[in-house]
This record gives C-alpha cells, structure tokens and sequence, in this order.
C-alpha cells in the first residue's frame, strides 16, 4: 500500500470516527428532548439551559457527522445522470466537484465565519437569555470544527478518486457502491 493509500485510508477512519462519535450524540438529544417535554408539561417547571442544551447537542451531531457523510455517500445530488453512470465518470465528478465545489465553499465558510467564531471568543459569549448556557462561543466554535472535518473528508476523497483515475497499481473502486446507512 503505498502513501497515497495509507493517508487516504487514514482520513477516512478519521472521519468514521469522529462521525460515529458524533451520531452518539443524538440519542442524548432525544433523552435531553424527553426530559424538557415531561419538565415543562408535567411538572410545569424547567430550565433553559438545558432546553438550550438540545441546540448544542443538534450542532455536534449535525456538523460533527458531515465528513461521515461525505465519506458514505450521504449528502444530497441529483442522481438522473450520477446514478446509473460508470465508476469512472462518478470518479470524474467526484473529483472536479471536490476540487471546485466542495473545498472552495468550505473554505469560504471557514473564511467568513473566522471572525464570528473569534468575536465570540473574544468576549466569551454567553447566552442572552437568563439563566441560559454561558458557552455560546464554543457552540459557534463547532462551524470551524465542521470545515476542518470536510477538508479533510474532501481530501480524502481527492486522493481516492484520483488514484482510481489515473494509478496503475490500484483496482480499488473509489467509494462504496451501497446505500447510504443512515447514523
């Protein structure tokens, strides 16, 4: 296996990972959900930090789970040419639209949120609302989390198509030909 190989293997491991990690999170949002629901309605009292809570549990599981889903094939396309082509034509758009799309799109978000991310740093933003989570600059924060982990899904997924394309020594399909699973 050679670098190419190794490295590509190893960020999508990253990404399985951390989106399988991440996809964990979503039960503890349901639970979190469940517990404000009975609080408020039987109870008639509850707290709004923890209904807050559910926004930054719905933040790590959305953005910490988009390299898993670019790595699984999950994200939406348009599937009336893509869908029945050969390997070597999704290769193709796989790779142009990682190398003109996908990168160039998440480094604009990267570049345009950097100082909404770093504004709230800077005055560790905390929750307008009384008694809310004083954390909102690490819920913001999960934006740049979010670029960090598609770059390098998309890298990742550079290097697969392009050793796909154009290496002689690898018959390996450039992704997996199956449903999405869903998290």
């Amino acid at each position: 296996m050679n670098k190419i190989q190794r490295l590509n293997n190893y960020l999508d491991g990253l990404s399985e990972q951390v989106g399988k990690g991440a996809s964990y999170f979503a039960v503890l949002m349901v639970l979190v959900t469940c517990y404000v629901v009975i609080t408020r309605y039987v109870f008639n009292t509850g707290s709004i930090a923890i209904q807050e809570s559910v926004l930054y549990i719905n933040a790590i599981v959305v953005f910490g789970t988009v390299g898993y889903t670019l790595k699984h094939n999950g994200h939406v396309r348009v599937d009336v040419i893509y869908g029945p082509a050969s390997l070597r034509y999704k290769a193709w758009v796989n790779l142009l639209g990682s190398i003109f799309l996908l990168m160039p799109v998440t480094f604009f978000i990267l570049i345009y949120s950097w100082d909404y991310v770093m504004t709230s740093w800077s005055i560790r933003e905390g929750s307008p609302e009384a008694n809310g989570l004083p954390f909102v600059y690490l819920l913001k924060s999960i934006i740049l989390i979010m670029c960090f982990l598609l770059v390098l899904q998309g890298l990742a997924e550079i290097l697969r198509n392009f050793c796909f394309l154009f290496s002689k020594e690898t018959s390996e399909r450039p992704y997996e030909e199956k449903e999405s699973s869903a998290l």
